[in-house]
């Protein structure tokens, strides 16, 4: 179970926010103060993990995720300071409370330099090691907001109003709220540009781990090597390269949820190690032997048929079953004109506000073309056409003129020959393959490319 956050009221009338559920490693070598803890956080519903050395505290901390440590600062013949940036190493985000019969105002601040959160002097009341409790929870939801927040302006898309006029569309959206609310691994699919992201997004937001980290990793986008280190992280010296311990995403997402996009690219050599990992929530990070556990809810996305990639041994039956327990279809745009309109006018709002154009609105004959338009590349190819517009109308009023020539009505796409650029004649090309071709793999064998340069072109044109 992650995190989760219960509501109090103060007395002053303002809202305050309780932890619930974290998972505490204490480490003290007297077997009073660590059972005292223990009740003390038990009785708060936390998950609490308790030892009287360094080397079991590294080894549970080897083992699993924690959100929180109280140490001593005196271990036997231990000291406890030494063991603030070990654990660190091991999960950069674990708040360190320090606790001593010792206080000195030189111990605690040599406690903070080395990373503590918190410092904490015995005897101590069940008071106090709340509040500090609650104080370390708040500066950890603090920094995923706060790293949330950063991951999406960095992306900088509109937020999606999820309401259709398409039943089939009204079905993935209600599905997709009802399996918000469980732990189950869910397969998105449908075409490039669907918006399966966004609709990945939306869960996690509906979710009881809305507070946690969603992590988004592009499978096509990482080399085998690359993609094994993201997902599950390394230690130092596992790799040319490797200068540094990474936790990886697993280990980072802890109470979250990890959004694994495009899974039919998914190497097969790394395919076991996830199945292990959804059945199990246990896995090993690169160049290290020690197994590891992560609670992170998994969600896969996919724009071609896995049936066919099973059949065809390039991806494995068992993982398809594992992360096919709840399977939502994404329509495509085509198969809901209805929407198109609608669409349009929240993207050229949201696009509209980026370029400090407030007062934009599509005339009838530019909606009449968004109609009629195919649209191979679906949402994306949508507000790629839109954002294009915002930017090159010269009026408040888009027309036809202000739309790429594929949409314009008696404007031929360039053809060979034509005074345009080979970029230009690779764009339509692509666009004409890729709308004719049933999966990426299919378009990719027709372009004679693999499945990742295809991506990379996909992403250069927008489709």
């Amino acid at each position: 179970m992650p995190a989760a956050t219960i509501k109090e009221d103060r007395a002053d009338g303002h809202e305050i926010v309780s932890p619930a559920s974290l998972r505490v490693l204490v480490v003290d070598d007297e077997l009073n103060i660590r059972r005292t803890l223990t009740i003390c956080l038990e009785s708060d519903g936390h998950r609490v993990t308790s030892v009287a050395n360094v080397q079991d505290a590294l080894a549970e901390a080897s083992r699993r995720s924690f959100d929180l440590a109280f140490v001593d600062i005196r271990l036997g013949t231990e000291d406890g300071l030494d063991l603030i940036p070990a654990l660190r190493a091991t999960a950069p985000w674990l708040k360190i409370i320090i606790i001593t019969a010792y206080a000195s105002i030189d111990s605690a601040i040599e406690a903070m330099r080395r990373g503590a959160t918190d410092y904490i002097p015995k005897p101590f009341t069940p008071a106090q090691i709340q509040l500090a409790v609650r104080k370390a929870f708040e500066m950890r939801t603090l920094e995923q907001r706060v790293a949330s927040l950063q991951e999406d302006l960095g992306r900088a898309h509109p937020e999606i109003d999820f309401s259709s006029a398409c039943p089939a569309m009204q079905r993935a959206v209600n599905l997709a709220r009802q399996a918000a609310a469980s732990d189950a691994t869910i397969l998105l699919r449908g075409e490039s540009g669907t918006g399966k992201t966004f609709l990945a997004r939306a869960i996690h937001a509906w979710s009881r781990r809305a507070e946690k980290t969603l992590g988004v990793v592009s499978c096509p986008s990482f080399s085998r090597e690359l993609l094994e280190s993201e997902l599950f992280g390394h230690v130092k010296g596992a790799f040319t390269g490797a200068v540094r311990d990474n936790p990886g995403r697993l280990a980072a997402c802890e109470g979250g949820t990890l959004f694994l996009d495009e899974i039919s690219d998914l190497p097969l050599a790394l395919q076991p190690k996830l199945l292990r990992f959804v059945q199990d929530k246990e896995y090993e990070r690169v160049g290290e032997a020690v197994p590891r556990k992560a609670e992170v809810r998994l969600i896969a996305a996919t724009n071609i048929v896995l049936e066919k990639a099973v059949k065809e041994g390039r991806f494995r039956e068992d993982l398809y079953y594992r992360i096919n327990v709840i399977q939502i279809e994404i329509p495509p745009l085509r198969e809901r004109p209805e929407d198109v309109v609608t669409l349009a006018g929240r993207l050229l709002a949201f696009h509209g506000r980026n370029n400090h154009r407030l007062d934009l609105a599509f005339t009838n004959e530019a909606l009449e073309a968004l109609r009629r338009h195919a649209w191979p590349g679906n949402v994306r190819e949508l507000s790629n056409v839109v954002e294009r517009a915002a930017i090159l109308c010269r009026t408040n009023r888009i027309g036809i003129e202000s739309l790429p020539a594929v949409l314009v009505p008696g404007d031929a796409a360039p053809k060979i020959g034509d005074p345009v650029t080979l970029e230009r004649i690779e764009e339509e090309h692509v666009r004409r393959v890729l709308a004719g071709a049933r999966s990426l793999q299919e378009a990719a064998d027709i372009l004679g490319i693999d499945q990742a340069t295809l991506w990379r072109r996909r992403k250069k044109y927008g489709l």
